[in-house]
């Protein structure tokens, strides 16, 4: 009885001295983790890449990490690699059905990184969501509307919605319609909002500003101002054509007019 007790009480303590080792091999791993994590964040060549590129890096350099750090420690405590891998590769089947859109929105993400639709900073629409984009990470992308709400879109359906990237090019259109009456003389119009344009400098001198009739509607001639300006400029032109083209087609006495419906009665 005695023999038995001092082999349970050497296999305690062996088992003991493992599950502290475990424990401290797995403190220390996570608080390296944090430290390579920020060392890296802090190389020169790290900052240089682009920052959409470097937030899905930074998530996934912290998924590997925290994996060997885990592996480590229970390797000290004792427990076998290989059965533990082989015990992860069989439950990997079950976990793979239960985390499908997990899975789904890594790839995603990699598709992102590697066609580049948009980065970091750009103003996109998605489906129906608009903002800038803030980030690419392993599962999801972020995003800020105008109006300041954080948005974060799962990266699986970025791959099956169309994508508008209203930044990448630098400049953009801005088409402009204003309704005016039938009986106002056309010329007088061309000669008010070609003024009208001329009058910004945010429109770019090329390609040209143009102006024309673009469609005699029933109640309303209807003329588009076409122009190109820089991206960063296309709201704040847009407000100014707005509201200096009404205040000029008031000026010009030019009528704006309602809806007209004519009804006759016999």
């Amino acid at each position: 009885m005695g023999v038995d007790m001092d082999q349970l009480l050497q296999f305690v303590q062996a088992q003991g001295m493992r599950l502290l080792g475990g424990l401290a091999v797995l403190a220390v791993g996570c608080f390296a983790v944090r430290w390579i994590v920020r060392f890296v964040e802090r190389s020169q060549k790290f900052i240089r890449i682009e920052p959409t590129l470097k937030s899905f890096l930074h998530s996934l350099m912290r998924i590997l990490l925290y994996v060997v750090v885990i592996l480590t420690a229970a390797s000290v405590m004792g427990v076998p690699l290989t059965s533990f891998i082989t015990l992860l590769a069989s439950a990997g089947v079950a976990v793979s059905l239960a985390m499908q859109g997990a899975l789904s929105n890594f790839v995603g993400g990699m598709t992102m990184l590697l066609l580049k639709p948009f980065k970091a900073g750009d103003y996109v629409k998605i489906g129906d969501t608009e903002g800038t984009t803030r980030a690419v990470g392993v599962f999801y992308t972020e995003l800020t509307t105008p109006d300041n709400r954080h948005i974060s879109l799962p990266n699986s359906s970025l791959t099956n919605t169309a994508i508008v990237n209203y930044t990448r090019e630098g400049t953009r259109r801005l088409d402009m319609t204003y309704a005016v009456s039938y009986a106002s003389d056309m010329d007088r119009v061309f000669e008010v909002l070609t003024a009208v344009v001329h009058g910004s400098d945010m429109a770019l001198p090329d390609p040209a500003p143009t102006v024309h009739l673009a469609e005699c509607a029933d109640s309303s001639l209807k003329f588009v101002v076409r122009l190109w300006c820089r991206t960063a400029d296309y709201w704040t032109l847009y407000y100014y054509l707005m509201e200096e083209g009404k205040r000029a087609l008031d000026r010009a006495g030019i009528e704006i007019p309602f809806p007209q419906l004519d009804v006759h009665v016999r």
